[in-house]
């Protein structure tokens, strides 16, 4: 008997392998690079804090400032009179960039489906490069030190930086196609951690010399990744005269490869409902509104997710370390390379979850297994010994279960949802869901850094893991219907396949 569509898959791995080529590899090097160079520039910010209070308020150690003659006109106009109220700003700088991040990114995705991704990409990463310079560099050799003016700076900044995930996603949905999308995504989005490393690593080699030096590094290696991206970058394979996604393939291979994980269902039911997409390419189709890519299929469902799941991620990248130093005495250096395994784990589980998934050709029961292992870690992280390996070990469990989701929803599934049967596949429709996903996620770890150190102040920092699980568990509960109907979907291929032996 003949075999429904669904089942005439073929190894996700074949797939991807036959149609990679070098410009394949160019593509997913260049925008891994050109993200991870994003991320570094922000935890250069958070690497130098320390030396930034100090400088920002009266202090012996403040040698890199000239003694100007009157003291009390030059040197005793600093812009805190304490460390407290230094940290304290430092903090709402934080806060106001994840706003204004999470703003733009929803007005990036609509540009990036309307500009050229490479110009938009290349725009931001320079641009945001020169407004870091200002802001590190800059302002401390000029000795000009101004709240409003370090608010503005960093409000454009987070703007600026809008621009990168939306376009990485897009430009990286119109080389890899579905074959192989969530092992392919799950390595790629790596690049998130791989920038917190690098960050990490040149502002410490050359912090000794003043933080202005660290911004100088971070912001000359992003400008010239720009610059970079802006000659080097294909934004689709069309591009250089390669075939779109599935046009070179067989009819079962196209079919397979060009319908997303959650597109129309019904169209698993049997061969009459399953049939491939339009063919009628001669028209080139236009960017999709803002409302109508948020009417897509599973689009408000991820979005709220991921806007809990990124509250509990991203408050284990601002908060760990101090919690470390905080809750059991350990010091900072050691804190923040300890800190280090869960980005680890995040790595190791967006890859090997986006492989399963592929395997399943479903993504939400993946996503929902290890959302319920994420509570346990938690629950066990919490509870973790005075020991640097045990909370290690630990620590890397539940960057696997958190951070691997994370990974997921923002990469592979952003790009499954921008490739729903709706918009036929246009990679019109990419950036803007990506930007709509991603943007809400941000306003979520936005509102939680200012949940978490609220509740850590009253409650203590057993109350905010118990937070984090009600999140986590918030997480699974708005995609529970796309878990049900994936479930639903898998269990019913099962009883066609037993059928057909």
């Amino acid at each position: 008997m003949a075999l429904p569509g669904s089942l005439w898959r073929q190894p996700a791995n074949r797939g991807l392998v036959s149609h990679c080529t070098h410009h394949h590899i160019v593509v997913f090097l260049l925008t891994f690079f050109s993200y991870s160079l994003l991320h570094a520039s922000r935890k250069t910010f958070s690497n130098v804090k320390v030396s930034i209070s100090s400088q920002w308020t009266p202090s012996c150690l403040n040698s890199t400032a000239p003694e100007l003659q009157p003291y009390e006109l030059w040197n005793s106009s600093h812009l805190f009179p304490n460390a407290e109220e230094a940290t304290l700003f430092l903090g709402t700088l934080d806060t106001v960039f994840l706003f204004s991040y999470a703003v733009g990114l929803f007005v990036s995705g609509i540009v990036g489906d309307r500009l050229n991704l490479r110009w938009v990409l290349s725009f931001g990463m320079c641009s945001s490069a020169l407004v870091e310079f200002f802001f590190g560099t800059l302002t401390e050799w000029l000795h000009f030190y101004n709240k409003w003016f370090y608010c503005c700076l960093w409000i454009v900044n987070g703007l600026l930086q809008s621009t990168g995930w939306p376009c990485v996603v897009a430009v990286m949905g119109n080389w890899f196609g579905k074959a192989g999308r969530g092992f392919v995504f799950g390595l790629w989005s790596a690049c998130a951690s791989v920038g917190n490393i690098l960050g990490a690593f040149l502002a410490s080699c050359v912090l000794k010399y003043g933080y202005e030096y660290a911004f100088l590094v971070t912001a000359s290696v992003q400008f010239a990744g720009g610059v970079i991206v802006f000659f080097g970058l294909l934004t689709s394979p069309k591009e250089v005269g390669l075939p779109e996604l599935g046009a070179d393939e067989d009819v079962s291979v196209e079919e397979d490869a060009n319908r997303p994980l959650m597109g129309s269902d019904d169209a698993d039911d049997d061969d009459r409902n399953y049939s491939i997409q339009a063919t009628d390419t001669d028209n080139q189709p236009k960017a999709i509104g803002f409302f109508q890519a948020c009417c897509l299929p599973g689009v408000v469902l991820y979005s709220l997710a991921y806007a809990c799941l990124k509250l509990v991620n991203y408050s284990f990248f601002f908060w760990l370390p101090f919690y470390l130093s905080n809750n059991f005495g350990w010091k900072e250096a050691e804190a923040d390379q300890l800190s280090i395994w869960y980005d680890v784990g995040g790595i190791i589980g967006g890859t090997i979850q986006g492989l399963i998934s592929d395997v399943l050709q479903k993504r939400a029961p993946v996503l929902a297994i290890s959302l319920l292992f994420a509570v346990g870690s938690l629950f066990g992280y919490s509870r973790s010994p005075n020991s640097k390996p045990i909370n290690a070990v630990i620590m890397a469990i539940t960057g696997f279960f958190i951070g691997g989701p994370s990974n997921m929803i923002s990469s592979a599934i952003s790009a499954d949802l921008g490739r729903q049967d709706l918009v036929k596949g246009s990679s019109e429709a990419l950036a803007t869901v990506t930007g709509i996903v991603d943007g809400t996620g941000s306003i979520g770890a936005a509102v939680g850094q200012y949940l978490v150190s609220l509740i850590q102040d009253n409650l203590g920092w057993m109350w905010v893991f118990y937070f984090f699980i009600l999140m986590t568990s918030s997480t699974i509960l708005f995609i529970s219907p796309l878990i049900v109907r994936e479930i639903t979907l898998l269990l019913h291929e099962r009883h066609l396949r037993m059928l057909a032996e």
